[in-house]
């Protein structure tokens, strides 16, 4: 990715840019730490300014499936959440004429709420044949604010647990849903990897199968309960995340939970999201065939793969 409006030529983000907007987008530091230590890539001709509008999404890149789309019905719907905030809102994108029973996919957001993004993967994930429900973790707090700053804001003040829970119900409620088949596959992104992979964890006999990119593991004591399958997606650069897998990997293992990791090199934490410049093509296309696939394998529906299948 390159910064735009260069007087010479377009010139590279330099990696510790992409690392230091990945403390900031977890809450690790600042945004005027961010500015501070963006400012000292000016001896190399960057400004802040033309690094901060590159590094922020741009949401106008990310729709591949269009909200009228004629092969999808998209619609935001309520459901209960007793254990949670009390009720739970999400985006519900079911295909077109419907012939049967059909597979559920449970889309989980980053940590900044339901964006026009993550609305999109689930617009991808019906346009692909499945049920899609993205819930917004967000909702007890009036929803996704329309930008992802104040989004990662509300989103840290709300208790982790009850949005845990509002998860959970989500899931049920998908699953449960009355054209679907009883199988529930769940894909999350960063936080929404770390549900995924919870998700397996504490509702083993619910998850038919989950595809997590970039999440953190479960707590160490509820690992064991993991049956699989999990296809798991992590990238090479992402010095965060990597750091959790080993021990993930190992407690897997001992549980005999059936999983495959791919390690997708020269990329960074986010690679999928393609309205920031953290999303690689070739990487992000890779994996979502990947986890197309995996879904037809475990989910046992019958879908049929588009002759120009969104990525």
């Amino acid at each position: 990715m390159t910064v735009p409006n260069d007087p010479e030529q377009p010139r590279a983000i330099p990696l510790e840019a992409f690392s230091w907007y990945d403390e900031y987008a977890h809450g690790m530091i600042s945004r005027r730490e961010l500015v501070e230590r963006l400012s000292t890539l000016g001896v190399l001709g960057f400004s802040v300014a033309g690094l901060t509008s590159v590094l922020m999404p741009d949401y106008a890149l990310a729709e591949q499936v269009s909200f009228n789309d004629p092969d999808i019905r998209a619609e935001y719907r309520d459901f209960p959440s007793p254990d949670g905030h009390g009720e739970g809102r999400g985006y519900l994108v079911v295909p077109s004429g419907l012939g049967g029973p059909t597979a559920t996919v449970l889309v989980v957001h980053e940590n900044r709420g339901l964006n026009p993004y993550i609305e999109d993967v689930a617009r991808r994930v019906a346009k692909a044949g499945f049920i899609a429900f993205a819930p917004d973790a967000l909702h007890p707090v009036g929803g996704y604010p329309g930008n992802d700053d104040d989004g990662r804001a509300l989103q840290r003040s709300l208790d982790p647990a009850k949005i845990e829970q509002d998860f959970i119900a989500a899931a049920r409620f998908v699953r449960n849903h009355p054209s679907g088949n009883r199988r529930l596959g769940v894909v999350g992104f960063c936080f929404g990897g770390y549900i995924a992979n919870l998700l397996a964890a504490t509702l083993p006999d619910l998850v038919s199968a989950a595809a997590p990119f970039y999440g953190t593991p479960p707590a160490p004591e509820i690992r064991s309960k993991i049956r699989g399958p999990l296809l798991i997606h992590l990238a090479e650069l992402d010095q965060r995340v990597n750091e959790t897998w080993p021990g993930y990997e190992a407690d897997l293992r001992r549980a005999g939970a059936r999983f495959e990791m791919h390690m997708y090199p020269g990329v960074q934490h986010g690679f999928h999201n393609d309205s920031t410049p953290r999303y690689d093509e070739a990487a992000a296309e890779l994996a979502w065939r990947r986890t197309l696939d995996f879904f037809r394998q475990h989910l046992a529906t019958e879908v049929e793969a588009s002759p120009a299948e969104t990525r």
